[in-house]
């Protein structure tokens, strides 16, 4: 059976999207057999995050209604074979899938898969509660940012209460300049104030947002695509590793990084 992690966060706008794509392209790369489920019927945007909007034949609805198979509606990445996306609702109109079914479609390809990310909306609402009760993990996005963290605390306060095997933090978009310069929190005031495990720190990355464009997951060369590989290595082998945003920016040569960094 495949582990089913839940991606969510309290606040919108924190790149839980971008996270779910890149930790499952990560896993991916591990040679594990990764599926990703867009469950925000209202916003989804996964399939154009991954760039296979036009392959789309069948979606969540169509496996509900019978017209196919959960098995036909997978669409395979084109980049990295063993990484699959099941589509989200393409219809206008509103559509009413509860948790029941939306566990009876994972039930049909449990175990086809080594891990199912499911990526849910953000906040606190009728969907994060669908969502959550089709995981038996979760991952909690959250920037450093005060109304973030304020979030995600409330966020891990619901899923603690539950009864999910493992709920962690992913710190994302830090800028290290702004740790050192004491004009970002630091994640290990963000550890203190959460009292959750981490499972990786991403930093603010331009090729990120390039990414988002083009469709698909950041370039081998980013500087993020390393955090995300770390945190892979944290999710599946139960590593400790952490990116260190601040170092490239400490000593007389980081000091000049800084500069030009505030420059840009």
């Amino acid at each position: 059976m495949a582990r089913k992690i839940v991606i969510t966060s309290g606040k919108g706008g924190v790149g839980k999207t971008t996270v779910t794509t890149n930790l499952g392209v990560m896993l991916s790369k591990l040679k594990l057999k990764v599926l990703i489920l867009d469950v925000d019927f209202g916003l989804n945007n996964l399939d154009v995050v991954m760039g296979v909007e036009n392959r789309v034949v069948y979606d969540v609805v169509d496996v509900l209604k019978g017209k196919c198979r959960a098995k036909q509606a997978l669409i395979q990445d084109f980049f990295n074979p063993t990484l699959y996306v099941l589509p989200s609702v393409h219809s206008v109109n509103n559509v009413d899938i509860t948790s029941d079914q939306l566990n009876f479609i994972i039930s049909q390809i449990d175990g086809l898969f080594d891990y199912i990310l499911i990526d849910c909306p953000a906040g606190i609402e009728l969907g994060f509660y669908r969502a959550i009760k089709c995981a038996t993990e979760a991952i909690v996005v959250t920037t450093p940012h005060i109304s973030a963290i304020r979030d995600a605390d409330k966020v891990l306060s619901i899923l603690n209460s539950l009864k999910l095997t493992n709920v962690q933090v992913l710190i994302n978009r830090i800028r290290g300049d702004m740790v050192i310069d004491g004009e970002m929190f630091s994640v290990k005031t963000i550890k203190e104030f959460l009292k959750c495990d981490v499972v990786g720190i991403v930093p603010e990355d331009d090729s990120v947002s390039r990414a988002l464009v083009s469709g698909g997951a950041v370039n081998d060369s980013s500087i993020s695509n390393e955090a995300f590989k770390m945190v892979a290595s944290n999710l599946h082998n139960g590593t400790h590793l952490e990116y260190d945003c601040t170092k490239k920016y400490k000593g007389f040569f980081g000091g000049i990084r800084k500069k030009v960094k505030r420059l840009v």
